[in-house]
């Protein structure tokens, strides 16, 4: 599941341009409607060319309601950014390309709005290259820019293809098993309760899980979960959910607050950072100056310590050490943003380098920013698992080598991972215990490596069961190779999908568990005067072409797929429960008998050549019986 989010001045057309691609409204405040302009977040879904579904979340352009904006940007997986034709680049367009830059916005689509509004074909070139010269340097700069008229349609569907292409290669959301949800928006529904909203990052959520509300330390239960609004039992990672909690009141959350799993995250109001200030910043940094701090979807007041400078040059990067008003619950690698109270001005930004200092550190101490230097560019740990997680699984020897550190360092941060779990062979637990992981071919996987395979296994069966409903499974070996995954890998993961995910297989195919074949009442009842002619007659049942014929290929395939029927060759189909009988004779005789012919077969079953003969050789590939001469022997 993917988030997409606006961003750009105020009145350049993001709302309707959502509108236009979704059909929904973002808009949904009765001033919004009034003033005709975003003040708050507002929410949308669409369905892409390819199929997936994705999030969108539009967010005020107006200078007085950046808090607003900054409130839903923090949790997308890209960035469209809409500049009007009409009018270029203004102020709020390079303050909030400031911002997806500073929060590192991995990737967007730039949207030239209002092209009906241009006549002139020499002024539109002329906006566009002044955009792609805002963009120089930025996380934007290799952005598409795409000119559409959400008026009159120009462009939507090459923006929706677009928008598209770029998600299929973003790598999934992180899954360690840690959910959070930043809380962007509490209402409540008669006779459900209290509901929040936000974007999941990193776990899953369920209904019914036990979940604590964060920093107050709330806790509660999941009645239900929603994304889109529809209801799912569990939500994933990047999706945008909402959360029915049981016991909370609508005063006892609020916009900023997390819910998460209890007992793993602390919040605090020390957090050591790397602050990045940006270039056209008045004035330097102060330490101890006052600032306020959004991340997530939390705004909170605070003071910034500067670490090792005296103060801070304007586009300069340093270590910072921020002091905020109340406790927060970020963790590492999380984005923020600062900005200055009064006058309100966005300074700078970065990431969360250490959640949970402790105390506060000396300002000019060598030991805490080579510290700080060290967490940033990540643990050995950190290492191995952002490999698992943008490749999934490997073999263990191929993680330590390909992974760039010391042999002897690599092979410890692997062991760690075992031991806490974070990483784990994709199958037999224990198999890699007391081994050479230098040596071991055994593939292993981090969580987020694994909830990445496990979507697309599940992704493709849906979709092959949507496609064909009356067939009980997608054959294993075009499953395999929609994937494109090695054999060794398709099968581990096969199997571990059997045995904790829902997944169900035989040799032939994989289907998802809850699948099953179902009839319509006609085709019931073709089914029922089918199978009562088989049981007249059963060694000399209809062929198989005049069966498809009265009750569809399909639902014949299914009636084979599901063990009602068995399919001896291509022109002998029987029931299953007449074969079964055929088998338990079959073997009684040779038993008292040295072998079988075909005659003896026909005679006994008063049947044709052609079915005794399908019997028998049928008999023969399920290597039951062998040929000797004319007759068949039990093997």
């Amino acid at each position: 599941m993917r988030v997409i989010g606006t961003a750009g001045h105020v009145d350049h057309g993001k709302s309707t341009l959502v509108k236009a691609l979704t059909g929904i409204d973002p808009d949904r405040l009765k001033e919004e409607k009034q003033r005709e302009m975003t003040i708050d977040l507002g929410f949308a879904w669409l369905t892409l060319p390819s199929g997936e579904a994705v999030g969108v979340v539009d967010v005020p352009g107006h200078q007085d309601f950046i808090k607003n904006m900054l409130a839903g940007v923090g949790g997308i997986d890209l960035a469209l950014f809409v500049i009007a034709a009409d009018e270029g680049v203004m102020p709020q367009t390079r303050e909030h390309l400031a911002i997806l830059d500073l929060l590192e916005i991995p990737r967007g689509v730039v949207a030239i709005t209002k092209t009906d509004m241009v006549a002139d074909a020499d002024w539109l070139e002329l906006v566009q290259a002044d955009v792609a010269e805002t963009l120089t340097g930025t996380v934007l700069e290799h952005a598409p820019m795409i000119p559409v008229s959400a008026v009159r349609g120009d462009g939507l569907q090459n923006l929706l293809a677009t928008l598209d292409q770029l998600l299929a290669v973003a790598p999934p959301r992180a899954n360690r098993g840690r959910p959070r949800l930043p809380i962007d928006r509490v209402f409540s529904i008669s006779g459900f309760g209290t509901v929040v909203t936000g974007t999941l990052l990193d776990g899953e959520l369920q209904v019914g899980q036990d979940v604590e509300i964060l920093p107050q330390s709330l806790k509660s239960r999941i009645r239900g979960l929603q994304s889109h609004k529809k209801s799912v039992e569990s939500a994933q990672p990047g999706s945008r959910t909402a959360v029915n909690l049981v016991g909370i009141g609508t005063d006892d959350v609020a916009r900023g607050n997390v819910v998460t799993t209890p007992g793993w995250l602390e919040p605090s109001q020390l957090i050591d950072v790397q602050l990045r200030l940006l270039p056209d910043t008045p004035k330097p940094l102060r330490h101890n100056q006052e600032i306020e701090v959004f991340t997530g979807a939390v705004e909170v007041g605070g003071f910034a310590r500067l670490l090792g400078v005296r103060q801070l040059e304007p586009g300069q990067t340093g270590w910072v050490q921020l002091r905020l008003a109340e406790r927060i619950a970020v963790t590492k690698g999380d984005h923020f943003i600062i900005r200055q109270p009064s006058p309100s001005l966005t300074l700078g930004g970065g990431v969360v380098v250490d959640p949970l200092p402790r105390r506060r550190h000396r300002r000019f101490r060598v030991e805490v920013i080579e510290r700080l230097k060290t967490l940033l560019a990540g643990t050995p740990e950190d290492l191995l698992v952002a490999e698992l997680d943008r490749r999934g699984p490997l073999p263990a020897k191929t993680l330590l080598t390909e992974s760039r550190l010391p042999a002897a360092q690599a092979a410890g941060a692997l062991a760690n991972l075992l031991e806490s779990g974070e990483v784990f062979p994709l199958n037999e637990a224990d198999l890699l215990a007391g081994r050479d992981l230098a040596a071991a071919k055994e593939l292993v996987v981090s969580r987020a490596g694994w909830a990445a395979l496990l979507s697309r296994l599940r992704s493709a069966l849906a979709d092959y069961h949507r496609q064909y409903p009356l067939r009980i499974g997608m054959p294993r070996g075009e499953l395999k190779s929609r994937l494109k995954l090695e054999t060794k890998l398709f099968n581990e993961a096969v199997q571990r999908g059997e045995s904790e995910s829902g997944l169900a297989a035989n040799e032939a195919v994989v289907r998802l568990a809850d699948h099953v074949v179902t009839f319509s009442a006609a085709q019931q009842a073709a089914v029922d005067k089918l199978l009562a002619d088989f049981r007249a007659a059963p060694f000399n049942t209809p062929l198989p072409k005049d069966a498809a014929a009265r009750v569809g290929a399909d639902v014949l395939q299914a009636l084979i797929d599901g063990g009602q029927l068995t399919r001896l060759s291509a022109e002998v189909v029987l029931l299953a429960e007449t074969y079964g009988q055929f088998l338990s004779w079959l073997r009684d005789y040779l038993q008292k008998n040295e072998s079988v012919t075909v005659a003896e077969v026909r005679d006994r079953f008063d049947t044709s050549r052609k079915y005794a003969l399908a019997l028998l050789e049928y008999t023969d590939e399920q290597r039951i019986t062998k040929r000797v001469g004319d007759a068949r022997v039990l093997r």
